[in-house]
């Protein structure tokens, strides 16, 4: 008896000690893969970086401002450098500036910058805007997956009811020069001016923006189990609808997909293999609704799963969108353990933990982002009844 019980128990250790062993190098190649993506992701975002410094050096030659999209705007420059648009989507309005030696070499140059931005979709503008068709040559890492930009229009739906003509494209540009006032400044280079038109965007332009994403919304609603609302208010707090949003962090996109974290999730949820999307991807209004609601699956019915009420659940979910799951459990508990937070976040009312989040969350951003998420969503619900 005491042969066996010693064979069980060395045996018993022995066991334990190979499972710890096999815990360990799991761990540490999580820990390696992990240490692998940061460095990938370091590595673009410097390349990034150093492109829109490049880019943005290049334009002082011209510009004593020279902007580069952010998430609510869309800026792009002709290749010469000296005409550029800038479409604010949070505003609902464009403006466009030239530079010029004469009103009418302005008015010339304004109108195919007008023409441009009215007509061209994503995949053309990829194909012909200087700096994104310098962005497309970054990194050619196997972890950085990149991707074409699909068809989707800009501003044509807005402006036009059906797909205009060359003609139609024109003849707009050349009303909308004729009825906008023209203003000019001083240039930075001798004997030129620069030249400025600002042109409101037609009204309900965020409804008829969202649009041309519903059957994305619909096919990724559908299969991650979510409100098509959501998305749809996601959208329009993150990025207004602009598709060539980009962000400090960096993040891009439509839904302002972060490529090391949100991003790098996602698509391990998606594809079932590690890897890391690039700006370009993103840039792709399908691959992006589909990595945002890949990430809200994986935020909702993984990192938030112990929450019991679905509301309660959700409201979490938006604000963990904005500022991770951890503060999420830190605003309940002043811990950043959600297997902490859960259970108290469960002897709350939906309307308690909405509350408890607007008081107690770290920061105003994510709170201000519930508010506007959540009151967007009811307009979207209505909006979009049929979806």
């Amino acid at each position: 008896m005491k042969k066996t019980l010693l064979a069980l128990l060395l045996s018993t250790l022995l066991f334990s000690s190979e499972k710890e062993d096999a815990v360990a190098k799991m761990m540490a190649e999580f820990e390696a893969s992990k240490q692998m993506n940061q460095k990938e992701f370091i590595s673009y975002k410097e390349q990034l970086n150093k492109e829109f410094k490049n880019y943005k050096k290049e334009l002082r030659t011209y510009w004593k401002n020279p902007k580069l999209s952010t998430k609510k705007e869309w800026v792009s420059y002709t290749k010469d450098k000296k005409s550029r648009s800038d479409v604010d989507f949070k505003n609902n309005q464009y403006s466009v500036e030239v530079i010029a030696k004469s009103l009418a070499e302005a008015k010339k140059r304004m109108q195919e910058r007008i023409a441009y931005i009215a007509s061209k979709n994503t995949k053309q503008v990829v194909a012909t805007d200087p700096l994104q068709k310098r962005v497309t040559q970054i990194s050619k890492s196997p972890e950085v997956t990149s991707s074409s930009v699909d068809a989707k229009p800009i501003l044509a739906t807005l402006l036009f009811t059906k797909k205009p003509t060359d003609a139609e494209v024109n003849s707009y540009a050349a009303k909308t020069i004729k009825k906008n006032k023209i203003t000019m400044r001083r240039s930075k280079n001798k004997g030129e001016m620069v030249y400025r038109v600002n042109v409101k965007l037609p009204k309900n332009s965020k409804l008829r923006l969202s649009q041309k994403y519903q059957n994305e919304v619909r096919e990724y609603s559908k299969k991650y189990k979510l409100p098509n609302a959501l998305l749809f208010a996601i959208m329009q707090t993150e990025s207004d609808f602009n598709p060539f949003a980009k962000s400090y962090i960096p993040a891009f996109g439509l839904m302002q997909i972060v490529p090391r974290s949100a991003g790098r999730d996602s698509y391990r949820l998606i594809y079932k293999k590690k890897g890391m999307p690039s700006a370009t991807y993103l840039y792709n209004s399908t691959n992006n609704i589909q990595m945002g609601s890949a990430y809200l699956y994986i935020l909702y019915y993984r990192y938030l799963r112990k929450i019991k009420n679905p509301r309660s659940r959700l409201y979490c979910t938006i604000a963990a969108y904005n500022t991770g799951a951890g503060n999420i459990a830190w605003a309940f508990t002043h811990k950043y353990n959600m297997n902490v937070a859960a259970p108290k976040i469960n002897t709350l009312t939906p309307e308690q933990v909405y509350a408890k989040l607007l008081h107690d969350l770290r920061f105003d951003e994510p709170k201000n982002y519930l508010k506007r998420v959540s009151r967007r969503m009811k307009l979207y619900k209505v909006a979009y009844k049929d979806l």
